[in-house]
């Protein structure tokens, strides 16, 4: 007999990374067997319907309920039962009638939702990262109310779903050693580069809109604390005297750190080499990279991110901070630094942007490596989880 499996799509464009993590899951659960699997998609925003149009897979609209989301917020914060929560929601919350209508055998939440705990639905969960633990002190995660948040979030999801997916094998021990979860419930489905980076060709208008210089370094990423801009920002001024040329492009929506930012940035006579794209659709990103000379990466956070994933695609050269899962991540096609070192990050910028045979070598290591992991790969590793997690 089929099983059914359902997929709820929670993120938006905006929310990077995430979007992109939804959109691999979608992809995956297209692929499964369909003599052995019905699949469902649940979308929360209309947005999806247009990422929806190239598959034929049942979609449903799940509506959020902002008044019992509100309840259930306060609820989870209060500490109070989830267990009679989850008996309760069947009863008036929207979201929880429409999940259980469709009788799945399992739910995935890609967006390490705190919807996946709430219904008494059995469940897939996602946890991209723990950092609220591990890099406590960045401002984006040291208010109490948000650690608060965090952790009653992530322990309900440890405790109540099926199967943990996590990033990498240090994301396994991250949540074993954090929440007690037993390893053999935590699986690791390492991310893959974005099927959007494989397009080869510039798209209309791109020149217009970006005017980017002819040689720059490139670092795409919202402008929270911990993503490190401006480390990255000093690095790039203490080689300006040696470097004069060298230009730093930043792609990402305006929040977090970014007035701050922009105060650095005029503070260090660099307005002129620091451009600021926003924004940037998915289908511009390939050819950001490929005429960058280098992708730098200075974040705090993993254990591993998406965009050196993407760079190795598009043959731009990686520098990363090496630490967590990143080493792992990118073996020896990347250069790694501290990225609490500033003279680290400027000696790795130098070498990119002086060495050509270097960058040449680390193109190549790059397009090695993500021939071994990519789409075909995670589609086969989630079946043999769905498996292993119907199986308990």
């Amino acid at each position: 007999m089929k099983k059914k499996i359902g997929l709820l799509l929670e993120s938006s464009p905006s929310a990077g990374g995430t979007f992109q993590i939804n959109q691999f899951y979608l992809e995956a659960v297209s692929a499964l067997p369909p003599e052995r699997f019905s699949v469902v998609v649940g979308y929360t925003s209309e947005l999806w319907l247009e990422h929806l149009k190239g598959y034929h897979l049942e979609s449903v609209a799940v509506p959020m309920g902002s008044l019992s989301r509100a309840i259930g917020q306060g609820w989870k914060l209060l500490g109070l039962p989830m267990a009679l929560w989850r008996k309760l929601t069947p009863l008036f919350h929207p979201m929880g009638r429409a999940l259980l209508r469709q009788n799945c055998d399992l739910w995935v939440f890609p967006s390490q939702s705190p919807r996946s705990f709430q219904f008494p639905i059995p469940t897939l969960v996602c946890i991209h990262d723990l950092m609220h633990r591990y890099e406590p002190h960045f401002p984006e995660a040291i208010s109490w109310w948000e650690y608060l948040n965090r952790e009653r979030n992530f322990s309900n999801m440890c405790q109540w779903g099926k199967g943990v997916l996590v990033d990498s094998e240090l994301g396994r021990h991250h949540v074993a050693d954090s929440y007690g979860t037993p390893l053999e419930r935590i699986y690791s489905l390492p991310f893959i580069a974005p099927a959007y980076m494989s397009r080869e060709d510039c798209p209309p208008g791109f020149e217009s809109r970006y005017r980017l210089p002819p040689k720059f370094i490139f670092y795409p990423a919202q402008f929270w604390e911990h993503k490190n801009h401006k480390r990255l920002i000093r690095a790039v001024h203490s080689l300006k005297k040696e470097l004069p040329d060298l230009k730093l492009v930043l792609a990402g929506s305006k929040k977090g750190a970014f007035d701050s930012m922009m105060k650095l940035v005029g503070e260090l006579g660099l307005s002129d080499d620091v451009q600021l794209l926003g924004y940037v659709p998915d289908e511009d990103m390939p050819e950001l990279y490929r005429r960058a000379r280098a992708l730098v990466m200075p974040t705090f956070y993993g254990p591993t991110n998406i965009p050196p994933l993407e760079a190795f695609v598009a043959g731009c050269p990686v520098a990363i901070s090496g630490i967590y899962g990143m080493p792992e991540q990118a073996g020896d096609a990347a250069l790694l630094f501290d990225p609490r070192s500033e003279q680290q990050m400027a000696d790795c910028i130098r070498r990119l942007w002086t060495d050509d045979r270097l960058c040449a070598e680390l193109v190549a290591k790059g397009k090695r490596r993500i021939e071994n992991w990519g789409q075909q790969q995670f589609n086969a590793r989630f079946l043999q989880i769905i498996d292993k997690v119907l199986a308990v």
